[in-house]
């Protein structure tokens, strides 16, 4: 065989190879990791329905040692977690043994200690269910409930970035004004044959208390992170100005998002992806207000970036604030998982799923039908958000593979 037709020959079998690694052994890839988001989803589901059981089986360990143990840099908690139920029930009926006005925010809260040495937050009720809040995206009140469902919807979604949270009842007279330091009692008052108090927060004013049915209190418990996981605050990328007739760079500038892109920490690593997740999850709950977040510190980007704080949430079913997905609608780019995730929650998954999950919180029902329809048709918008920015780029361009190796060990 002459020189020349070696050569051909061997560009023929060259061209022959990379056909095949780019379209079949990718796709290959692709098909199995499509797979495993499948098995994911069902896992999901299996596990969705958490009853709240009063002890731990298998275990000498306490909830709160669990519940620690279960945080590392991008999970706050594992995809299986046998041991949930039990950890809820503690947050939801252990003794408080101390209680003080809430850290730094703009809403009222309470910080709670409860046996055992564990710190949880308590936001209470401020409205009725079927209440809407009016105005804009970001008014109103914290919704305690709201708190509880976007709980559950990360755990949906398979995020796991949000804190622990459950719904509770709460004696003000006998379980918190007994505990209570003399800054928290001091704003205690009674509104007519109810007992309420009003804290101390940016916004905590003695004439819009808090206030219980008698002295009955619904609210809901966020598990604090454990100090060996101390959190480092950011200003979103793409946060609201919260003054009139001022608007952020990104409501102006269609490039914002390739100026976010050369600005650490969304130059590499997860965190733009994560900032997109969140966009989404923002979106399905109503959240507008996530204008700072938290990630954990001198993590150089790699750590997950942590939802907390949900409770501006779920305010107004009829409202469907497209602002929020600006980072999905201006960068164009998600996760593949997250992707695929979304696609199995159609056709009244998501809602089914919302109401199973929360069907055994101690102030269920969490939602009204009307936030839950409202979050299912969000869902669609997502897509049909996802599908344009394919449409205008390609799959290969907008689904981005984000697979991390997790460890819980």
């Amino acid at each position: 065989m002459k020189l020349k037709q070696r050569v051909v020959l061997l560009a023929i079998l060259l061209v022959i190879f990379i056909f095949t690694k780019v379209f079949l052994i990718d796709n290959l890839d692709t098909s199995a990791a499509n797979r495993e988001d499948q098995r994911a989803f069902h896992r999901m589901m299996a596990g969705l329905r958490v009853e709240l059981v009063p002890k731990l089986d298998h275990t000498l360990q306490s909830p709160w040692e669990i519940a620690a143990q279960w945080v590392v840099p991008r999970e706050v908690y594992p995809e299986e977690t046998p041991e949930l139920g039990a950890i809820l029930h503690a947050m939801a009926t252990k003794k408080i043994i101390k209680a003080d006005v809430g850290y730094k925010g703009t809403q009222l809260k309470a910080l709670l200690i409860l046996e055992g040495g564990q710190k949880v937050v308590f936001k209470p009720k401020r409205y009725n269910r079927d209440y809407v809040v009016e105005g804009e995206p970001y008014a109103g009140y914290d919704r305690h409930n709201a708190e509880v469902a976007a709980f559950h919807l990360d755990r949906i979604l398979g995020f796991r970035r949000a804190p622990l949270v459950v719904g509770r009842f709460v004696n003000l007279r006998t379980e918190i004004k007994p505990v209570a330091t003399e800054q928290l009692l001091s704003t205690f008052l009674t509104v007519g044959n109810n007992t309420c108090f009003y804290g101390k927060c940016y916004y905590c004013r003695e004439t819009e208390p808090a206030c219980a049915d008698g002295d009955t209190m619904e609210g809901s418990v966020t598990l604090w992170l454990p100090d060996v996981w101390p959190l480092q605050k950011h200003r979103h990328p793409w946060g609201r100005t919260y003054r009139e007739g001022k608007l952020a760079r990104w409501e102006y500038d269609e490039s914002y998002c390739d100026a976010v892109k050369k600005t650490s920490p969304y130059d590499s690593g997860p965190r733009l992806l994560d900032i997109i997740d969140t966009a989404v999850f923002d979106y399905l709950i109503g959240n507008a207000d996530r204008h700072h977040y938290e990630s954990f510190q001198d993590d150089e980007g790699a750590s997950m970036l942590i939802l907390l704080d949900n409770a501006k949430s779920f305010g107004n079913p009829s409202l469907d604030e497209r602002s929020i997905l600006a980072p999905l609608y201006q960068c164009c780019i998600i996760r593949v998982s997250t992707w695929n995730r979304l696609n199995s929650l159609k056709n009244g998954v998501l809602k089914s799923a919302l109401k199973s999950a929360m069907a055994h919180d101690p102030i269920s029902p969490v939602l009204a039908d009307p936030h839950l329809d409202a979050a299912a048709q969000r869902l669609l918008s997502v897509l049909a958000t996802v599908k344009q920015c394919t449409d205008q780029f390609g799959m290969d361009s907008v689904l981005v593979e984000d697979r991390m190796p997790l460890s819980h060990l």
